[in-house]
């Protein structure tokens, strides 16, 4: 049997052959010039038979972790799982993917580029690192993440001129002519991505048609490219990781380009090589050579790493002292600014290569950098709140705002095309009138793929020629024409937010916190479908769902959820100029009062019948006192206003438990006299928890609420559409009452949290 040798680095050239190879191999052994047992392999590949005719198998008494790829596979295995494992134990601790992945002044230092490559690198926030970091902790879209994001874009672009600078001059310092073909080299590089790759990368995301994923050949040529640019980076003495990072700043973001080559690598790379790179890091981490090299050895890079981290934190908070940002904010701020990952450590790796630190500082600024940001990242969550602001003392709702003379500020969330027509149609049977003005504010909301930083687009500002939101437009567009019909009774601003679908609901939160709107309308994620024109089937908007559900727990205001079971697209004729039939389902509480208010509004329009059913109750066991004398305040007030409209009616049904109340539903549905084409409810908050009782079964959906949920669903043969509204929840109130005296008691977790929070402000 030929024996294995694993390929080190070794000065004997590979001549391509495997038999004169191992014979070279065999003489600097014999003759002391390598020893086998000592070199430190860079990879291990078979050099040679791997073993002679048969099968390495425990079958066959064999070993198999003798041969090199069985045992690298093994070992790629344990570290993911391994990985795996300490992110999930990390998780309650708040501790960003870095730490599970890690997990966990001599002469060379004291030169002048030694000093600048170490002191940039450590005092630049940058962005690849907080991004990474944000979007774990959902807060990409919140304010301060989109300061921090702002920050570490123009700290990344400076510190790109400063590597540059230091970097020549490093090379500088053993032939000065090194750093006139150092910059030559450089400038060839550069544009060759700018004119060449660039341009033909934009050629290919503009011939690829509309929806259609690019062509797999050129994803295959992208792939390729990222090796062969980190290989010319690396010839021509520009750091290989800057070749590899060059090209992804040239490849145009989102669709369909930049998407698709997310879509196509982010698993691979985020979740098999990733962990794997960084177990091979872990090699290099010896905490025994950092204790033999002595604090005196190690002491100034100490030094140098600490000043960096304090100066960093103080300079940020007092930078947004002086903007007169809150102090809270500038704390979270200035962690979020001395964040470090994957980027710095592969900036280490480099120094290492340059000769500026061995392993010891190796191991030091890397225990450094775990350390800090396993601080940082807990203490940025309990500090910061993204959905704080949201929770506004002012009410809100339909209920308290005027019906004449006053406007009604509408959040209008569009997924896609195909809910675009059923609001539309909800916008025209709200009844929009010169007294009652609508001011809408459409979003469209769009997952982030293929591009980092989130973007809120003003399309009323910004110019309409980015093709790559073309659906937006088209949408827009069809808004534009419905407000076009309506004249002065509506007002439209569009908006397009391509952020994380985590994060959509605080685009939603905040855009309706800063146009003071009324309402937000949601479309739901499911959507049923009258197919054949018979028989319902269903569709699921993926990613919807959580978002929607956000958005009730955290909204500024009140905010409706619409379920359309027969998808009407883009005819906002639909509802037009035939007669409608509505009916409202008064389950009690503050969302059936938002409910009934809404209703109230629609019943402004000649083509809209009304009907309230009102559900109570027998010898009104379970009532709260203070929520029935608000029920009955709303209900006389509305049938005093409509006593004369010969198009509303109201009454009221009696029932014990659950059951009976869905019985009750289900004989209003078989009425044929009224063949409705609206049932509006109130999601949850209030309703007596008799009428409901027994029906825990229904929490399908529970964005709904469990009426909401049961006439929603395909087991209620209805094709009419439904209306969930809840109303305004403000600060200290809990999702299921409309005060605070049902509140919990505060967790251990958040007793800190409030302590923090009580010291910062």
């Amino acid at each position: 049997m030929v024996r294995e040798f694993p390929l080190y680095h070794l000065p004997t050239p590979w001549d391509g052959s495997s038999n004169r190879f191992q014979a070279s191999l065999k003489a600097q052994s014999d003759n002391g010039s390598i020893n086998l047992n000592n070199v430190y392999p860079s990879i291990i590949i078979s050099c040679g038979k791997a073993r002679e005719a048969g099968s390495f198998s425990l079958l066959y008494g064999q070993n198999p972790l003798k041969i090199s790829f069985t045992l690298l596979l093994l070992e790629f295995a344990l570290v993911i799982i391994l990985t795996r494992i300490l992110r999930v134990l990390l998780k309650p601790f708040k501790q960003p993917r870095i730490v599970s992945e890690v997990i966990s002044m001599d002469k060379e230092l004291a030169r002048i580029s030694s000093l600048g490559f170490i002191s940039s690198g450590l005092a630049l926030p940058l962005f690849p690192i907080i991004h990474s970091i944000l979007k774990e902790l959902n807060l990409l879209s919140s304010e301060i993440g989109r300061l921090a994001l702002s920050i570490s874009v123009i700290s990344d672009a400076m510190g790109v001129g400063v590597m540059i600078v230091f970097e020549a001059a490093k090379q500088g310092e053993g032939n000065h002519l090194a750093v006139l073909w150092y910059l030559i080299s450089l400038v060839v590089y550069l544009a060759f991505i700018v004119f060449v790759i660039r341009r033909s990368l934009v050629r290919i995301a503009e011939t690829t048609p509309e929806g259609q994923p690019v062509n797999q050949g050129y994803v295959v040529m992208i792939f390729l490219g990222v090796l062969v640019m980190g290989g010319l980076a690396d010839i021509t003495g520009i750091a290989i990781a800057n070749g590899a990072f060059w090209l992804g700043l040239a490849i145009p973001d989102g669709p369909p380009l930049g998407s698709t080559i997310v879509e196509r690598s982010e698993m691979v790379i985020v979740d098999v090589l990733m962990p794997f790179s960084f177990a091979l890091v872990g090699l290099s981490v010896d905490v025994n050579a950092m204790s033999s090299a002595g604090w005196s050895s190690l002491s100034p890079m100490f030094a140098i790493t600490l000043t960096a981290y304090v100066a960093k934190l103080l300079g940020t908070l007092i930078t947004s002292a002086f903007f007169e940002l809150p102090l809270r904010d500038g704390v979270t701020l200035s962690f979020m600014m001395i964040l470090k990952g994957q980027v710095e450590i592969v900036v280490f790796l480099h120094w290492m290569d340059k000769k500026i630190m061995g392993i010891p500082g190796f191991t030091m600024m890397v225990l450094s950098l775990t350390t800090m940001t396993a601080i940082s990242t807990p203490l940025i969550s309990i500090l910061y709140d993204p959905t704080r602001p949201y929770m506004v003392h002012k009410r809100r709702t339909i209920q308290h705002t005027p019906q004449a003379d006053a406007e009604l500020r509408i959040v209008l969330c569009i997924y896609d095309e195909d809910s675009t027509g059923s609001l539309i149609n909800l916008l025209e049977i709200s009844n929009p009138t010169l007294s009652t003005r609508f001011v809408i504010f459409s979003l469209r909301l769009i997952d982030l793929v293929g591009r980092a930083s989130p973007v809120l687009i003003d399309h009323e500002k910004q110019e309409e020629h980015d093709s790559k939101y073309a659906v937006c437009h088209t949408i827009h567009n069809v808004l534009q024409q419905y407000q076009e019909t309506k004249g002065e009774c509506v007002r439209l601003h569009p908006f397009t937010a391509v952020v994380p679908n985590r994060t959509m609901y605080q685009d939603v939160c905040d855009l309706a916190l800063v146009k003071n709107a009324t309402i937000i309308i949601l479309p739901f994620h499911k959507e049923c479908l009258d197919t054949v024109g018979q028989q319902l089937t269903g569709i699921v908007r993926h990613g919807v769902g959580s978002v929607n559900s956000n958005v009730l727990a955290h909204a500024p205001c009140s905010v409706g959820v619409l379920v359309d079971k027969v998808r009407v697209r883009h005819n906002q004729l639909a509802v037009r100029n035939r007669e409608l039939h509505f009916a409202v389902l008064f389950l009690g509480g503050a969302d059936s009062r938002e409910a009934l208010c809404y209703a109230d509004r629609m019943a402004g329009n000649l083509n809209v019948s009304l009907t309230v059913i009102r559900f109570l109750s027998h010898n009104f066991v379970g009532d709260d006192e203070m929520e029935k004398k608000l029920d009955d305040g709303a209900v006389t007030w509305f049938w005093v206003k409509n006593e004369r409209n010969e198009r509303v009616s109201y009454r009221e049904m009696t029932v014990r438990n659950g059951e009976e109340t869905i019985s009750a539903i289900q004989s209003v549905n078989d009425d044929t006299e009224n063949n409705y084409d609206l049932w509006i409810v109130g999601r949850k908050q209030g309703i007596n928890p008799v009428l409901v009782s027994g029906l825990s079964y229904w929490r399908e959906n529970d964005e709904l609420g469990i009426i909401g949920d049961y006439i929603s669903s395909l087991d209620f043969c209805c094709t009419a559409s439904v209306l969930v509204v809840q109303q305004q929840i403000l600060r200290g109130q809990g999702s299921d009452s409309t005060s605070g005296r049902f509140a919990c008691s505060p967790s251990p977790t958040q007793k800190v949290k409030d302590l923090l929070i009580s010291w910062c402000s």
